[in-house]
């Protein structure tokens, strides 16, 4: 089945686990009702047959292989007998940069349609087999990658496989699958039109990205979902899966020569070469700006952000490590003690870095009442402004470095948590012993590391997005200087 990405409508490729993205410290919410409901009594049955295996020992400390197959596809492979359960996670270049401008949502579409059947079996019975079998298999389509995730038992390896394979070679796209999938995609985008949040997460991306790709929905439009016809997946498919782009990880209980054939067994089929639409670099639009939408709800959502920096950036770990004292960490950030607990403006308020291919941001949010909206606006805007012309205390950089440290092996405490965080690392174009120069890497930056990056992450101001009842002077629309793409 197809998973939301994080942050409405997906605004990050830092994979789909929440619990093992890398860097990422992003909320991850739950897929739409409608495909949810539909398969809950498959995805209970699986769990309980797999995560009565655990816990398991952290994986943090395994050893990594980098593994080719036979026919030549490459995986970073991690061995681990402690129970008998194999994770992959995977992922193809492409995802939502690849649908057709006038046609966003194909590759959502096409990830929730995989499973729905394929070679001979009809969705009746692929997905019984899956439920059968207590194997769990899904796709996605992020801003940049389309993701699979596939789990299973190791004694029901070989027809796990085999069925993703017939899923990604030989999808079915019956046409009543096609029309129920349609209206589960278009129910939620009817909620999510008056859905604050996703109307925040929406206008977010508009603002910061105009035309480019990553400004459009990626889950498509009310417009554009109707249009999406069986040949437009099926083209999707073509150019997109294809073995050039493929990252693979692979941690279970399975011996590098039967993981090499089911691989080959498994990917060899498709095609060599993807065929990509190029996607430009994009800087996201300057702050400060300001939009509001107006929409009759109890609590007004209130979304911020400005640009990021890159995962491959020098000083990106700088920037990580200062954004979990600003509103990465919890309750513990700045963000949350002086707009929570001293003013009582919010229930929760955070801010991530988000990091992708051709572009970096930073996002936060929060919820207040329409009549504190203002107020609490310009208690993040304070906090942004002071962190950016002061930096954190050396007690706060010490602090933040002890605790990204210790949490990263509890990150990594399961099979699925470490391959996609392999996953990611791969993506993230880092070494393959970097859980091992990690810790190391934190402890190199220094407190004129984190003030510099500081002043660069906000020293600019804020992109605000504001949804709720009536507007205040201080969430009054701005006109909006478009983003700046790059040749």
């Amino acid at each position: 089945m197809a998973r939301e990405e994080p942050l409405g409508d997906g605004l990050s490729d830092q994979g789909y686990r929440a619990q093992a993205r890398g860097e990422a410290f992003v909320n991850h919410f739950a897929p739409s009702f409608g495909i949810f409901a539909r398969r809950f009594a498959l995805a209970a049955v699986a769990c309980v047959a797999i995560t009565s295996l655990t816990p398991v020992p952290s994986h943090a400390a395994a050893k990594i292989q980098h593994l080719v197959s036979p026919g030549g596809i490459e995986a970073w492979f991690v061995q681990d007998a402690t129970v008998p359960l194999i994770a992959m996670e995977y992922a193809f270049g492409g995802g939502a940069t690849q649908d057709p401008a006038n046609k966003p949502g194909v590759g959502n579409m096409t990830a929730s349609l995989l499973d729905e059947g394929a070679g001979e079996l009809d969705s009746k019975t692929f997905r019984e087999r899956l439920e059968r079998r207590a194997i769990e298999l899904s796709f996605n389509s992020t801003r940049d990658y389309f993701r699979g995730s596939l789990r299973m038992l190791k004694d029901n390896r070989d027809e796990a496989f085999d069925l993703l394979r017939l899923a990604l070679t030989s999808p079915r796209f019956d046409s009543a699958d096609v029309e129920r999938i349609r209206a589960q995609i278009t129910s939620g985008l009817r909620r999510d039109s008056s859905n604050p949040s996703a109307l925040a997460s929406r206008k977010f991306l508009q603002v910061a990205f105009g035309e480019h790709p990553y400004g459009r929905q990626a889950k498509g439009t009310l417009e554009s979902v109707p249009l999406i016809d069986t040949a437009d997946m099926k083209d999707y498919v073509r150019r997109v899966l294809a073995k050039d782009t493929l990252r693979i990880a692979v941690v279970g209980d399975v011996d590098p020569a039967t993981l090499g054939q089911l691989l080959d067994k498994t990917f060899g089929g498709l095609p060599a070469r993807a065929k990509l639409t190029p996607v430009a670099e994009v800087d996201a639009a300057k702050p400060p700006q300001r939009a509001f939408i107006p929409l009759d709800v109890p609590q007004t959502v209130v979304t911020f952000g400005g640009p990021g920096i890159k995962r491959n950036d020098p000083n990106f770990m700088a920037a990580y490590i200062v954004n979990h004292i600003l509103g990465g960490g919890g309750l513990s950030s700045r963000l949350y003690r002086e707009v929570r607990e001293k003013r009582g403006l919010a229930y929760s308020v955070n801010e991530s870095l988000l990091w992708m291919e051709h572009s970096a941001i930073f996002i936060g949010t929060t919820g207040t009442r329409a009549d504190r909206a203002g107020e609490t606006v310009d208690a993040i805007e304070k906090e942004i402004r002071d962190i950016a012309a002061e930096g954190p205390t050396q007690q706060e950089l010490d602090e933040a470095k002890s605790y990204l440290k210790g949490s990263q092996m509890l990150a990594l405490d399961t099979s699925s948590k470490l391959a996609s965080a392999l996953l990611q690392y791969q993506l993230d174009r880092l070494p393959i012993d970097y859980i091992e120069k990690r810790n190391a890497i934190v402890d190199a930056v220094t407190l004129d590391d984190a003030k510099k990056a500081a002043r660069r992450l906000w020293g600019q101001g804020l992109l605000t997005v504001v949804v709720g009842r009536a507007p205040q002077a201080a969430v009054q629309p701005a006109a909006a200087t478009p983003p700046t793409a790059k040749n």
